[in-house]
This record gives structure tokens, C-alpha cells and sequence, in this order.
């Protein structure tokens, strides 16, 4: 099964690039240029396709793009930008990541415009592209190649009228962007864009800071909980977007108890609580069932609490790996009790991980800390 294909025969990699969508974009260039033969252009891009995993599908088109465009860079770019069609949504400040067609343009940019003399070319390409799809990862090619011009560049798109632009000089530039190249410059150089960036109105751009100073905890906590004290002192962003971006940006931190992470946002790491009845519902389950806990906190004191559970999940080799789960924020006040359960579905084709028999076991984790282990069984799929 590919990365990109589920058990229910889901194919992510079809769903973006088809007939359908190299039809639409070979619509958008013969609109722009009646002398682009569309026709060979979609003919040529659906040859072989099928075969293609995603991001090989993504360097096809722009290799047939070659062919159909200049072999001048300035002009082929020129083209491309009279080819996309209106921005993105202005007026939408979330979940609007654009159409994954127009990946293969910026591919064709980072093939063909790499050199130090066709880097205003292709940056100002690739700030159009990205208005109607996501650069993020073609931008990275040229932060390597070209760090101190292409960062410059970058300070300037830091405060553009459009937020997709905004979010691409975050986006870019994170320390571990999921399906990208890691950069080679040095992982604090993109901290003054986050510096102007996390007063961003637009959640879109807030939650790739967030994500960004997520990246950045892995390695430097002490610098992300100095950055967010700091921009808690200036209130550039309103109190409610900040928390929001604080909890965001620390959740690799809460998940490992990270005391100073936990008291910035106000939880304890040495909570004054007992918890009793924890219980799983049944200790025996197979893919596809839930697995089913419950139990009682009682405050014996005044507490916020972070209540996520851990799921040692068994892996091909036979040893275990813990995997953290949200579950409950809440607080409470001395003395009270509350009783929780929550339902875990343990899915048979999941895309991110896939199950194996064996004894698992899952743990309450409260502030960061084990409150009560409990282990359960997988059995095989009656499936396998």
C-alpha cells in the first residue's frame, strides 16, 4: 500500500492529479496562449501517471512543462504568472491551502531557476503561485541556494497584503516541514519573522507560527518560552490568539511533562489530585474496535489540568512506542471530582501508522506526569 493510498482504496494521489485537474491547468495556459497545444501537453502528462507515486507525479508535469514552455526563463516565467487564475479567497483567514495542481509550477521554477541570475524571476514566480497554492516547499530550495537574497526577499513578504504570502515566509521556513527538505541554515536565523508574524489577524498565519515554534521546541524549549513570554509582555496579538498559539506551539513539550512549558501555560507539575476508577471497558480488542477508558479526578486543591492519555502502541519488531493523545483541559476547584471516559478508535487502515498484535497498554498522563498504567491486548485482524 503507497503512503498516499488507504485500505478502503481512498487514493490521495489520484484525487490531486487526474485528467480532470491537467486538463484544467492545460485550460489556463491555452487561455493565456493560444499557440500552447493543451491537448499534447494533457496527453503527455497522463502518459505513465498512474504508475507515479505524489511527489513523482508533481515532477512529471513540470518535466512535460519543459517542454510545452521557453526555453528562455524569464519568458516561460511570464507565462506561468499570466496562466494562474485569481487569488485565493481574500477575504477567508483559514483551511484555504490552495489546488495541489499548481505544485508542479513551482517544481518547474526549482528546475529551471536556481541560478543567482534568474532568482528575481523566480521569486517573484513563486510568490504569485503561492496566492493560489502553497510554496513551501519550492521556496526552500532557494533559502539553500540563496540565503541571504531569498531572506531578504523574505523580510519584505513578512508584511504583504496577502496572508498566503505572509504564511509562506513561516511555512518555509520551519526547521521540520513535514515532506520537505531540511534547510541548512541554522534554525534561529527565521526567528525575526516570527517576531512579525505572530501578530498576524490571520489564524492561517498564527498556526504556522505556532507549528514553526513547535519545530523549533525540539531542540531550543528555552528560547520558544522566551519568545512567547516576550511577545506576552509587548501584546502585539490580542490575549486570546497568543494562548491559542502558546498551547499550539508547546504541545511537543506538555506531551514530554516539560515543567517550565506546563507552568508557562498555567498547569502544575506536581498536581494535587487523586484519581481512582481507571478502567478500561474491555482488556481484549482487534482493529477497528475502541478502546474505552474511564476514571475519576478529585482536586484537592484548586487545579488546571492537561489530561492526555498514552497509548504504547506495538510496533513490527515487537518493542513498543508511546504515542500521546489529547483528552481534557479543565479545571477545578478543591474538592471537586470529575468522572471521564473517552472512546479511542483503533483504526485498521490508518494512513500515519498501522497496527500489530501483541500486549499494548495505555497510561494517564495528567500536567505531564503517569497517573495509573493499564495494558490491553490486540488480536490479529481476522483480516490478515
Amino acid at each position: 500500500m503507497s503512503e498516499t493510498t488507504t485500505g478502503s482504496g481512498f487514493s490521495l494521489k489520484d484525487q490531486l492529479f487526474n485528467r480532470e485537474r491537467i486538463s484544467y491547468l492545460s485550460g489556463l495556459f491555452q487561455e493565456a496562449d493560444a499557440s500552447f497545444d493543451g491537448k499534447a501537453f494533457t496527453r503527455q502528462c497522463m502518459r505513465g501517471l498512474q504508475d507515479l507515486e505524489l511527489k513523482q507525479r508533481i515532477v512529471h508535469i513540470a518535466r512535460v512543462l519543459e517542454k510545452h514552455l521557453s526555453d528562455d526563463f524569464s519568458t516561460a516565467t511570464k507565462k506561468i504568472r499570466e496562466a494562474l487564475p485569481p487569488p485565493l479567497d481574500p477575504t477567508r483567514t483559514d483551511d484555504d491551502f490552495g489546488n495541489f495542481i499548481f505544485a508542479p509550477l513551482g517544481e518547474f521554477v526549482v528546475r529551471n531557476g536556481l541560478d543567482r541570475k534568474q532568482l528575481r524571476h523566480s521569486l517573484r514566480t513563486l510568490k504569485q503561485i503561492t496566492m493560489r497554492f502553497s510554496m513551501e516547499d519550492a521556496i526552500r530550495a532557494f533559502i539553500d541556494a540563496h540565503p541571504d537574497a531569498t531572506l531578504a526577499e523574505l523580510t519584505q513578504w513578512s508584511t504583504d497584503s496577502n496572508y498566503h504570502v505572509r504564511r509562506l515566509v513561516s511555512e518555509g521556513t520551519r526547521p521540520k516541514l513535514p515532506w520537505s527538505r531540511r534547510l541548512t541554515i541554522d534554525v534561529t536565523t527565521p526567528i525575526p519573522f516570527l517576531e512579525t508574524l505572530h501578530a498576524d489577524p490571520t489564524r492561517y498565519v498564527t498556526r504556522s507560527v505556532a507549528n514553526h515554534l513547535n519545530d523549533i521546541s525540539k531542540s531550543h524549549p528555552e528560547l520558544v518560552l522566551k519568545l512567547l513570554r516576550e511577545w506576552k509582555i509587548v501584546k502585539r496579538q490580542t490575549t486570546k490568539e497568543l494562548d491559542w498559539i502558546s498551547r499550539h506551539a508547546l504541545r511537543t513539550l506538555i506531551k514530554q511533562g516539560h515543567a517550565p512549558a506546563l507552568k508557562f501555560l498555567g498547569y502544575r507539575d506536581n498536581p494535587k489530585i487523586e484519581v481512582s476508577d481507571f478502567e478500561l471497558k474491555t482488556s481484549e480488542l482487534k482493529p477497528g474496535d475502541s478502546l474505552e477508558l474511564s476514571f475519576s479526578v478529585q482536586a484537592e486543591r484548586s487545579e488546571e489540568l492537561m489530561i492526555d492519555y498514552v497509548i504504547d502502541f506495538v510496533k513490527a519488531n515487537g518493542t513498543t512506542a508511546p504515542k500521546v493523545h489529547k483528552l481534557k483541559r479543565l479545571s477545578l476547584s478543591k474538592g471537586e471530582t470529575v468522572a471521564l471516559n473517552k472512546r479511542h478508535r483503533l483504526h485498521a487502515n490508518a494512513t500515519t501508522y498501522k497496527l500489530y498484535p501483541g500486549r499494548h497498554a495505555v497510561t494517564l498522563q495528567i500536567n505531564g506526569k503517569p497517573f495509573g498504567t493499564l495494558p490491553f491486548e490486540l488480536l490479529a485482524s481476522s483480516e490478515a
